[in-house]
């Protein structure tokens, strides 16, 4: 994709046949390993938690497919609790450390089978005639929201506030990449509606001492940690001397609740949802950062794509109210917009996920849910300086629309030259990124 291949993909063309694959299939297929998993091999609970009809003689099918995937689930939660007992050991177990090797090996059987796991949507295709949705939607009512979130309507500092005492951080064993080495950090989440286990996987440059430090968010339903081939930016800006902490986003990855797929939650439980994974995932960076300066004297910035760049300019907002060492220095942002609600209310999503009609019918109005996503725009005012952020929007972008993104850059004052804008959609933006790294290297300049 570096090569040839990524200047075909990388071009336009790309996102209407990737929209139109999230909307037919990978979506429908989503929700039906979703349902898989709390089926515990019953055909009924299979159907009841997708929610679909099957046709009589699919029975043996489902059955069939619900024993493969009960085989992968297993495999892949005794590697990963495998991979947890060598990588963070309990601190009085006393057992020795495991190899190099042994770490790596196992690093590479966990991905691996992560990945076999995730990808047993496929062996649900024979469903899709029967119409599954995309999403199975839980929206709460206005009054329950009300309820958490309209005190913040007033005062929103103390929902982004850092905590006053940072959670411990714990660290990992590493393992030697090509790049420098990999570990992960794990701690509680700050936020009292999450209250998980939030993990971070750190990229770690080879003989760089005090290196600049990047917090890299990633994109709505994108697991890191758990598919192989993903385009990943993380690995190029390591091999530019960078640091970067990817943190799994709130219900992604390791945070996934059980019966859901990555990302869904934020939907499902819309608008609720989202407030909850931005507010929870701006606290947690604020943890982040306070690692990262103890950590190395180098710069800081934040950064993402799509989600991760909403969350980042969110958390470079609210920033201004912290204290000065957890302020970012810099920003990378990929493909964005300047409000959360113009990305889940009225872009291609919305028609992905088959959601505006679930929300009318929990007595939801488009007023009553742009009040409270107000909570999740930046300002006009961020902890970083115009000349030190840099940032990709694609001219087509359906997603995070193109014109918000840039009618934002304005109000920022973002110089010319760091803006980085393409004839390019959603997709074909980040696939772009395989081939022109301009946008990487301006913004390694700019860290100094």
């Amino acid at each position: 994709m570096r090569g040839a291949a990524g200047l075909l993909f990388g071009r336009s063309w790309l996102d209407p046949l990737a929209s139109l694959a999230l909307r037919r299939w990978f979506f429908p297929l989503s929700r039906l390993w979703a349902a898989a998993e709390v089926a515990q091999g019953s055909p009924e609970a299979f159907l009841d938690a997708a929610p679909v009809v099957a046709r009589p003689n699919q029975r043996d099918r489902i059955v069939e497919a619900l024993s493969r995937f009960e085989r992968s689930r297993v495999e892949a939660a005794a590697l990963d609790a495998a991979w947890r007992q060598a990588f963070f050991p309990a601190h009085d177990s006393g057992a020795q450390a495991a190899p190099m090797a042994e770490r790596v090996a196992l690093e590479e059987m966990r991905l691996r089978s992560a990945n076999r796991h995730h990808a047993m949507r496929r062996q649900f295709r024979f469903m899709l005639r029967a119409g599954p949705p995309s999403i199975r939607h839980q929206v709460p009512a206005p009054a329950d929201v009300a309820a958490i979130y309209d005190a913040a309507l007033q005062d929103a500092r103390p929902l982004f506030a850092p905590p006053e005492i940072m959670p411990e951080v714990e660290q990992s064993r590493p393992v030697l990449t090509a790049e420098g080495q990999d570990f992960w950090l794990r701690f509680v989440s700050p936020s009292p509606r999450l209250a998980d286990q939030v993990y971070a996987r750190v990229y770690e440059p080879r003989g760089v001492r005090n290196p600049p430090t990047l917090i890299l968010g990633h994109g709505v339903c994108m697991e890191f940690d758990h598919w192989t081939l993903l385009i990943d930016e993380a690995i190029h800006l390591c091999r530019l001397g960078v640091r970067v902490i990817r943190p799994e986003a709130p219900w992604h990855g390791r945070r996934r609740p059980r019966g859901f797929y990555g990302g869904e939650r934020m939907i499902a439980a819309f608008p609720a949802g989202s407030l909850d994974l931005f507010t929870g995932a701006v606290r947690e960076w604020s943890v982040l950062a306070d690692w990262a300066r103890r950590t190395s004297s180098g710069p800081l910035a934040f950064g993402g794509s799509s989600l991760g760049a909403l969350t980042a300019q969110l958390a470079a907002s609210r920033a201004r109210e912290w204290p000065e060492a957890l302020r970012p220095d810099a920003l990378l942002l990929i493909t964005h917009c300047a409000q959360v609600s113009e990305a889940a209310m009225e872009s291609e999503l919305t028609h992905m996920w088959d959601s505006s009609e679930m929300f009318e019918a929990g007595g939801w109005t488009a007023d009553a849910v742009a009040r409270y996503l107000k909570l999740l725009d930046p300002g006009d005012d961020l902890a970083v300086r115009p000349e030190k952020i840099v940032t990709v929007l694609g001219k087509r972008d359906g997603i995070t629309p193109f014109a918000s993104g840039a009618n934002l850059l304005d109000r920022w004052g973002v110089p010319e030259a760091n803006r980085f804008i393409w004839d390019r959609g959603h997709f074909s933006v980040p696939t772009t990124l395989l081939y022109n790294r301009e946008p990487l290297h301006r913004f390694r300049a700019i860290l100094g």
